[in-house]
């Protein structure tokens, strides 16, 4: 497999001044698999590795004190092997199961700059709220699932993936429909599928997609498994009903109080931004505003939402597979709600930015566009629609209200073309990734 992440890794070891680098992500995306296998590409495999969830005893070399010296003498004891700042990796697996290992980074910036050090684990955000942890010195990271161009990778399709990746240097091809239609077919795998890496490698082995929805099912049992870390904060079953009705929910505003029944909308609330905070789902707020900074007048209130993975969101959702696989317009699947999910998990991964959408500011006015995003000093109102330029209707609004925008661009089926008197570039749904500059 091909992990981009793993090229961010070698430029942040390559930084002279390179501060210890916290790994965030939600569980099973990758981030174990990738600094092992960035340690094999580009250190020789110069990589010491402190497991704390599957070694518990190795917390106890941080209780005595955090003197980074004593630390690394103890750990070459237990690991059998000289660590060489200057030239290996130290790797902490599973960090949010020893704070003090978290706190001890700041004096490895502090005392040992010279040794390069990564921390990874999942619900770190958890582990950070309970210990005193200093701004300024460590640095974050976020992976996220595979995206699409990752999983052609991953099933063997390496040129696809390499021209679908060449979009966002040399603009978008005019392919052949017989191409087009391949990419689509590709896509139509990747909804159901998606980008977490075993239910990839599943595929790709068995080539059976019974067997990835077992794989999906077992990883939404390891989410739910960890509810019971939440607590005190939220209550499980409540966990559950919002995670589930999130899934459902996707592409539309969301209410607390569809989230979970039976729950008041503050506990609803609750349990939605400790999911939030886990990487499960992710908030996109409203702006009334297609202007930077696009956080300016975001709204806390009036949001949609996205699940860490659209493989595992349509699982939750509980499609009728042989009904919606055959659909042939891929926004016709699931009234459209994969689509908008696929767009937004792009631009998401790729991108690594907060995501908005517009929506108009006026009680009679439904108005709203499904993304905005900030490339350079320009904002790109993206919309993930089927149909012709006069069905936009929002986006005309957009245009219409904000004149300085320069473009917007429309996700679909259809291959790529302009309206540039319109103001619109129509892409095909594959080439999201190619949006981001």
């Amino acid at each position: 497999m091909k992990r981009f992440i793993i090229d961010k890794l070698l430029h942040w070891h390559n930084e002279r001044n390179s501060k210890p680098l916290i790994l965030c992500g939600a569980r099973q995306v990758g981030k174990t698999w990738a600094v092992k296998k960035f340690a094999v590409q580009h250190l020789n495999n110069r990589i010491h590795i402190v497991d704390f969830e599957k070694y518990p005893d190795r917390h106890k070399i941080f209780d005595k004190n955090l003197n980074v010296k004593r630390i690394i003498s103890e750990l070459e004891l237990l690991l059998n092997k000289s660590i060489t700042p200057g030239r290996d990796l130290l790797f902490f697996d599973e960090i949010q199961s020893c704070p003090r290992a978290i706190m001890s980074l700041r004096y490895f910036y502090e005392d040992l700059p010279e040794l390069k050090v990564i921390a990874a684990g999942s619900l770190l955000e958890f582990a950070l709220k309970e210990i005193s942890f200093p701004v300024g010195r460590v640095q974050f990271m976020n992976m996220y699932p595979m995206i699409f161009a990752e999983f052609l990778y991953g099933l063997g399709k390496d040129i696809m993936a390499k021209t679908l990746i060449s979009g966002t240097n040399d603009g978008n091809r005019d392919f052949s429909e017989t191409i087009h239609e391949m990419f689509l077919e590709q896509l139509r795998l990747y909804f159901f599928i998606g980008g977490m890496p075993e239910c990839v490698k599943t595929y790709r082995n068995t080539n059976k997609l019974k067997k990835v929805f077992n794989v999906q099912e077992g990883l939404i049992e390891a989410y739910r498994a960890d509810f019971s870390k939440y607590a005190p904060y939220s209550d499980k079953q409540c966990l559950n009903s919002v995670l589930t009705n999130t899934a459902r929910f996707a592409g539309q505003p969301i209410k607390y109080t569809r989230l979970a029944d039976g729950f008041t909308p503050p506990t609803n609330k609750k349990a939605f931004d400790l999911l939030n905070m886990a990487r499960v789902i992710y908030k996109i707020p409203s702006t009334p505003l297609a202007r930077l900074p696009l956080g300016a007048l975001a709204s806390d209130r009036k949001f949609k939402a996205l699940i860490v993975d659209i493989g595992l969101m349509q699982y939750l959702c509980g499609l009728n597979i042989s009904e919606e696989i055959y659909k042939k317009d891929l926004l016709n699947i699931y009234n459209g709600a994969l689509a908008e999910q696929f767009v937004g998990q792009e631009l998401l991964a790729y991108g690594d930015k907060q995501l908005y959408y517009w929506a108009r500011d006026a009680k009679s006015s439904n108005a709203a566009v499904d993304y905005l995003l900030q490339n350079n000093a320009q904002v790109l109102p993206v919309e993930v629609k089927s149909g012709s330029a006069g069905r936009l209707k929002s986006l005309h609004l957009l245009l219409k209200t904000f004149p300085d925008i320069s473009k917007a661009c429309v996700l679909s089926q259809r291959p790529y073309s302009e309206l540039l008197e319109q103001k619109f570039v129509f892409q095909p749904l594959y080439t999201a990734m190619n949006l981001i500059k």
